[in-house]
């Protein structure tokens, strides 16, 4: 297995997670990259190897003798697109028969092109995808239940409120990032695995979540409705004139278009795919809040 992108947060996780099915792991880093950053994967057993992702020839060499190229790259066009086609090359060019891709989001393949920046890097980078003839097979998870403790600011955990644009009883798809890696680490290592698997560890509401908060922090909460998802859309084109945050890859207005879309019921994800694997857990959202 090849692991790219296996300094961040999901990529370590991914590899921890094979690391416990005992595949044998190789990660891609950039050069000049710190032992410090390196070391837990080491740890694992991980072969590290330094190389420029936007240099073919070393990539390629990179995935000699490698099954699955896994790919959580996170970042913009220059990462999403370049980068990532660099990657899809080279696994092609080495003869790796497959290649999970970093979407890891929202069912894009059901929401609007133009509505949320990096659902569209991720439906361009799946155009490129097809031409190729690698097999690939996506996960996609909703949003990282874990951003529900900090950096999706849904839940004002100061003012007991959960926030609601629209149907408070909307369903809206969550999955923590230790059992997105787990289901992928399993997905890299299935042969049969089909071109999109769908997950969610739970499928809760912003009314199933004031219940989850107040059952975690014994405090009750309530859901403060702000109005329908369709305000978010002036809200998103106010924060992307005050704060354009052009090089960022998660500003303020990118969170405001998932809720959108999460709230819309654009790309909700369905059928869902959990019963795939069956030895695993999913955490749900009062486990996941409690640890807050």
């Amino acid at each position: 297995m090849l692991v790219a992108g296996a300094t961040g947060g999901l990529g370590t996780r991914i590899v921890r997670a094979l690391a416990a099915r005992d595949a044998r792991v190789r990660v891609l880093v950039r050069p000049g990259t710190p032992p410090t950053r390196t070391e837990a994967l080491r740890r694992l057993g991980a072969e590290v190897v330094a190389v420029h992702l936007h240099h073919a020839a070393t990539v390629t060499q990179a995935c000699a003798e490698v099954s699955c190229v896994v790919s959580s790259l996170n970042g913009l066009a220059d990462t999403m697109l370049d980068a990532q086609t660099v990657l899809l090359d080279a696994a092609a060019a080495a003869g790796v028969p497959r290649f999970i891709p970093s979407d890891f989001a929202l069912d894009f393949t059901k929401t609007a092109p133009g509505r949320n920046r990096n659902l569209d890097l991720r439906r361009d980078f799946h155009d490129r995808l097809g031409r190729s003839p690698v097999r690939a097979t996506s996960i996609l998870n909703g949003a990282f239940m874990d951003m529900l403790t900090g950096a999706m600011p849904m839940i004002q955990f100061g003012l007991r409120r959960v926030l609601s644009f629209g149907d408070p009883d909307q369903p809206l798809d969550f999955t923590a990032m230790d059992d997105v890696a787990a289901y992928t680490a399993h997905a890299a290592l299935d042969p049969d695995a089909p071109r999109i698997l769908r997950i969610a560890g739970e499928v809760a509401s912003a009314r199933d979540l004031a219940r989850a908060a107040g059952e975690a922090t014994g405090r009750p909460f309530t859901v403060l409705r702000l109005g329908g998802p369709g305000l978010l859309t002036p809200m998103i084109a106010l924060a992307r004139t005050l704060a354009p945050g052009g090089n960022q890859v998660f500003p303020a207005w990118q969170g405001m278009q998932y809720l959108r879309d999460m709230f819309e019921g654009r790309g909700k994800l369905d059928p869902l795919d959990n019963d795939r694997y069956p030895d695993l857990t999913w955490t749900g959202s009062r486990e996941m809040l409690g640890r807050r």
